[in-house]
């Protein structure tokens, strides 16, 4: 009994170690997928930590510019008034306030000039967020092998 006990766990210990070498060594390539995959998603997260902290500075950007123009408005249709005349001008001349009014507009024009970049680089933001999401939908997409893949997954794939 004894040397029987042996012999099969001599054989099943042969046919173990046959195949840790194996077993080994695709452990090591599932572990090497799962680092890479865990360092391309902590990229993919840095990335977007680098976007919203972009947005968030836009939103306040344009916040800022608003209140900007809005000071500008104000001080814009004081300035025509007094330029019609409805309202009392004090020392100005008349070519002393076109100029103001001048540099207003200007300034006005600089700021809705700003405004347009800073819609582009939050709309850039957007479009860049969406195409990360797509790939990292088709990195997940195409993780699984082609076999299990119905139709619609096939067309899916394709279409993203």
């Amino acid at each position: 009994r004894k040397q029987a006990t042996e012999y099969s766990t001599s054989s099943s210990d042969e046919e173990f170690e046959s195949k840790p070498s194996l077993t080994h060594k695709a452990k090591r390539a599932l572990r090497k997928r799962r680092k890479l995959e865990k360092e391309t998603k902590q990229l993919i997260k840095q990335e977007e930590l680098k976007r919203l902290h972009k947005a968030q500075a836009v939103q306040r950007q344009l916040e800022e510019l608003e209140e900007r123009q809005r000071a500008l408005e104000i001080f814009g249709v004081e300035l025509e008034r007094e330029l019609r005349g409805e309202a009392d001008s004090g020392t100005k001349d008349e070519n002393q306030m076109l100029h103001e009014w001048f540099e207003l507009v200007m300034e006005k024009n600089k700021l809705m000039r700003y405004e347009s970049e800073l819609l582009i680089i939050a709309q850039e933001l957007e479009l860049e967020d969406h195409q990360s999401r797509l790939e990292q939908k088709l990195r997940e997409k195409m993780a699984i092998d082609d076999s299990l893949k119905d139709e619609m997954d096939l067309n899916e794939e394709d279409e993203i």
